[in-house]
């Protein structure tokens, strides 16, 4: 709550700025009333015939100018009707004054045509200025007793009005640059958090895992295998300090999955579990950014059979196209009795899924027709191969 001492008031402008934004403010237009002076002096000096009128025509058209000047900055409120009425009765006051009294009032046009700026805006605005400029020229060779010269007086019409309205055109632009800057900011933040909670959740789903099934493959051989027991505690060391590199680089954005690496780590993992991996590769080499993404659809790929299934055999196929290129990750396991959620799966696949269509692939995952679960994911081929690079097929692993 905003006090009422001077951090209060400090406060209280500081927000008024922000919501204003960059540009000048309504107080900018305001000491151009001054021109009025010489009007009110004539008022003031009994020059000026039935001084009642004149007054109170002067306490109007000042009155209207302060409203229309501080209604011109909020676009809600200068689009509105009411803005439009009081424009008109501004207007219809200038013309009675400039008619009536003649010599200094009629630099009441420069300053009705400076409300215009701020009110009307494209073609409206360029008529309404010409034909308060020509109104004025007109008013003054017919009185013969304005304060300037009619062509003085009618470009001074027409330019203030155009004047306002170009620099206040222009602080709304800077304005409007300056939201969507921050939007974009906002929404490269979001991104970014989106991206480290997937990576977060790919990295430790999976490392945990693994950890788990080789610990309870540890316990199983204690009793009959310590040496065997050993090295599994040793794996799961080394799965332990892995994790912890991969998560400082997804923190700082910079981890690149190798697919050869990612594959051999599901091996190790399968056959910790029980689950007799295969590995097929064919076609040219992939660029690094598809052997990341493919590598992050084994490693949640893997994950989700050993946690979500009893399967005995799983199998990696990798092939495609010059344009595209296909992983299908298959098991003869059963497929869970409940899904973590509808759709495509749980959230990782469901991480994934955007994580492709981000990068023109797709990933489609579900029932095989002859049993088990498949993950089948697409990427274009486009991006690291070298030209003349050497193609490899049909290497079973």
């Amino acid at each position: 709550m905003l006090g009422y001492g001077t951090e209060g008031f400090r406060e209280r402008r500081r927000l008024r700025k922000e919501r204003r934004g960059p540009g000048p403010g309504p107080y900018a237009l305001l000491p151009w009333l001054l021109m009025g002076l010489g009007s009110f002096s004539n008022l003031f000096q009994g020059k000026t015939p039935n001084p009642w009128i004149g007054g109170l025509g002067l306490l109007a058209f000042n009155s209207l100018y302060i409203s229309l000047v501080a209604r011109g900055f909020t676009r809600e409120k200068r689009e509105s009707t009411v803005s439009y009425v009081l424009l008109g009765t501004m207007a219809v006051i200038t013309f009675g004054l400039a008619i009536g009294y003649g010599g200094s009032w009629l630099l009441f046009f420069p300053l009705l045509s400076l409300a215009c700026g701020t009110i009307l805006r494209r073609r409206w605005l360029a008529a309404v200025l010409f034909a308060l400029a020509v109104s004025v020229c007109l008013i003054a060779v017919w009185r013969e007793d304005g304060a300037a010269t009619p062509w003085t007086l009618a470009y001074g019409t027409f330019i203030s009005g155009a004047v306002t309205a170009a620099i206040l055109t222009l602080s709304e632009t800077v304005r409007e640059l300056a939201s969507t800057r921050e939007e974009l900011a906002r929404t490269a933040v979001e991104k970014e958090r989106l991206r480290f909670s997937r990576d977060l959740h790919d990295l430790l789903g999976h490392t945990l895992s693994v950890i788990v099934v080789k610990s309870e493959a540890a316990r199983r051989l204690a009793p009959r295998d310590m040496d065997a027991a050993l090295l599994q505690v040793a794996d799961i060391e080394s799965v332990g300090r892995q994790a912890l590199t991969e998560i400082r680089e997804a923190v700082t954005g910079y981890r690149e999955g190798s697919l050869a690496t990612e594959l051999d780590r599901a091996r190790s993992a399968l056959t910790a579990a029980g689950i007799t991996p295969s590995v097929r590769l064919s076609g040219a080499p992939l660029a690094p950014q598809t052997e990341a993404l493919l590598g992050w659809v084994v490693r949640e790929a893997v994950t989700n059979v050993v946690r979500h299934s009893s399967a005995t055999t799983c199998s990696f196929v990798v092939d495609g196209t010059a344009d595209r290129v296909h992983l299908t990750v298959t098991d003869d396991g059963t497929t869970p009795a409940a899904p973590p959620s509808p759709g495509i799966g749980g959230t990782g696949l469901k991480g994934l899924t955007e994580r492709l269509a981000t990068a023109g692939g797709s990933l489609t995952a579900g029932p095989a027709p002859s049993g088990g679960f498949t993950v089948r994911a697409e990427l274009p081929a486009d991006a690291g191969a070298e030209p003349g690079a050497e193609t490899e097929t049909d290497r079973v692993r």
